[in-house]
């Protein structure tokens, strides 16, 4: 429909100034349903680098194969 891309955009870039806004007071840009694909993005900005590292590394370690979940949360 006439407008629908117009919409998702503008609801594209409310979701990212949100999640943002939450990151910079400290909050969480997920709920108990966890990081999700649209929000993967988010997670060095919430998490730190190191962090990140680290749950890629305990991935790797139990998952050498990346059969579970594979690009779920980070990507390898």
């Amino acid at each position: 429909k006439e407008g629908d891309a117009e919409q998702r955009a503008t609801a594209e870039r409310l979701s990212h100034q949100m999640v943002q806004q939450a990151i910079a007071l400290e909050g969480t840009c997920t709920g108990e349903h966890g990081i999700g694909l649209h929000k993967m993005g988010f997670l060095v900005d919430e998490a730190g680098a190191g962090a990140v590292a680290l749950m890629r590394s305990i991935k790797r370690a139990l998952d050498p194969q990346n059969i579970m979940n594979p690009g779920k949360i980070f990507s390898l």
